[in-house]
């Protein structure tokens, strides 16, 4: 790519993770190469299993968390992970070997003081030319959505889980 932008999927709907995985998949059938830094999140789902089987040579999945923190307490090792996770984007960035880098769930990140914002706006603005910067996450912040170039806001109009549904092997994890 000659020219890379940055999208923003935000919002307290469904399928910003989605979304941004099938940008990857999207991008790999083309032959780019994606970087996704997983903020906040542990759990190995069903999206890594085919990752690391068949796609591993274009797309790269690390987690930098100690699971979801949206109905807990955050800690200093969730602080630590994600501190870890933003020194590894900066260097997966000016490495050149990737045309995509996903920040999945870095929003959540930032809302609780796991990252500054102003470490999010640097990378931001530090952005090399050619790649593309996919951020996700509930909460982005005025600043980042001024600074985006794309911003989807999923919003929910309904959803299964209100009536007792659970996340589903294959759909939601």
């Amino acid at each position: 790519m000659k020219k890379g932008y940055i999208q923003v999927y935000t919002g307290d709907g469904k399928g910003k993770t989605t979304a941004a995985l099938g940008l990857a998949l999207r991008a790999a059938g083309a032959g780019l190469r994606v970087f996704v830094a997983q903020f906040i999140k542990k759990q190995r789902c069903s999206e890594h299993r085919i990752i690391e089987e068949r796609l591993q040579d274009l797309i790269t999945v690390k987690q930098y968390g100690e699971g979801l923190i949206l109905r807990r307490k955050s800690t200093q090792s969730d602080a630590k992970a994600a501190q870890k996770g933003l020194a590894e984007v900066r260097k997966v960035m000016d490495s050149g070997q990737y045309d995509i880098v996903v920040l999945d769930e870095v929003n959540v990140a930032v809302r609780y003081g796991l990252i500054d914002l102003a470490d999010l706006l640097d990378i931001m603005e530090k952005k090399p030319e050619a790649i593309e910067l996919v951020i996700t996450g509930r909460y982005a912040e005025e600043q980042v959505i001024e600074k985006a170039d794309l911003v989807t806001e999923m919003k929910v109009i309904k959803h299964y889980r209100e009536k007792g549904t659970k996340a589903r092997r294959g759909i939601e994890r």
